[in-house]
């Protein structure tokens, strides 16, 4: 057995919230500190279906990728979906603890989940932040060199969606070929600039808006929307991991209700 603080301990050992971003709301969000925990499911989003399978398999605590509280709540009522989500994680005294930004940028996070599971070797930081307390460095976003003989743009985007799992993919085809990747999981399409820098003919990241497949057409570069749920959901088995190795007697259950919100056409 744990406690929901204990979790939280352990958590911040593994991905320290104190690197979360400045916008952010990680942290132990929901929920009665002391409270013993003998399983936890552990989901990318709060949703009011993922609060409903937690409390139907009596997990006393969710630990999810994205916070639940993200900004400033002044009601809590059923006539909003926040509302409704808080008031399920209440009424059925289950806590919840959200790994945001901190876990995007940590070792063994969202990122390097993301360029493990794309096959990427020779790991490098996309864009270092620092290193946190204990000297580990830190930032968002992976860059890695693709195995094997390589392959163009059309052929690694239809791998990119099939290791995701992804409905679909929109991508630009610079017409070189796939070597050098970054990723960045979830919305870093911004991060273009950085990733040219490091000398990548491909990223892989999410949520790109428009102007950013213009830019990468003109500035030559392979340029991959997975979508923000399959590049962010590979970190999911990761915490499960992460939560077995450090409370061998909790039971750790991966939502099986949570998908990815939208289909292609």
């Amino acid at each position: 057995m744990a406690s929901v603080r204990e979790v939280f301990q352990y958590l911040d050992g593994r991905a320290p919230f104190s690197i979360q971003m400045d916008f952010d709301n990680a942290g132990f969000l929901v929920g009665r500190g002391n409270r013993t925990v003998s399983r936890i499911l552990v989901a990318l989003d709060i949703t009011e279906e993922v609060a409903a399978e937690a409390a139907e398999a009596g997990a006393e605590l969710i630990v999810a990728h994205h916070p639940v509280i993200f900004h400033p709540v002044r009601t809590v009522t059923d006539g909003d979906p926040t509302g409704r989500v808080l008031l399920a994680l209440a009424e059925g005294g289950i806590a919840a603890i959200c790994a945001h930004t901190n876990l995007d940028a940590a070792a063994g996070g969202v990122n390097d989940a993301l360029a493990a599971r794309l096959g990427l070797e020779e790991i490098e930081q996309l864009d270092p932040a620092g290193t946190d307390a204990s000297g580990r460095p830190y930032g968002i976003g992976r860059v890695g060199m693709v195995q094997g003989a390589p392959v163009y743009a059309p052929a690694f985007a239809a791998f990119v969606k099939e290791a995701l799992g992804a409905n679909g993919v929109r991508y630009v085809n610079a017409r070189r070929p796939v070597r050098r990747v970054a990723v960045g999981g979830g919305a870093c399409g911004d991060m273009l600039p950085q990733a040219l820098a490091l000398g990548c003919d491909t990223f892989v990241t999410a949520d790109v808006k428009y102007n950013g497949f213009l830019d990468a057409r003109a500035l030559g570069v392979n340029l991959i929307d997975a979508g923000h749920y399959p590049t962010e959901n590979v970190v999911v088995p990761v915490l499960c991991q992460w939560l077995a190795a450090g409370f061998p007697k909790v039971e750790i259950l991966q939502s099986q209700r949570h998908r990815e919100v939208f289909s292609y056409a």
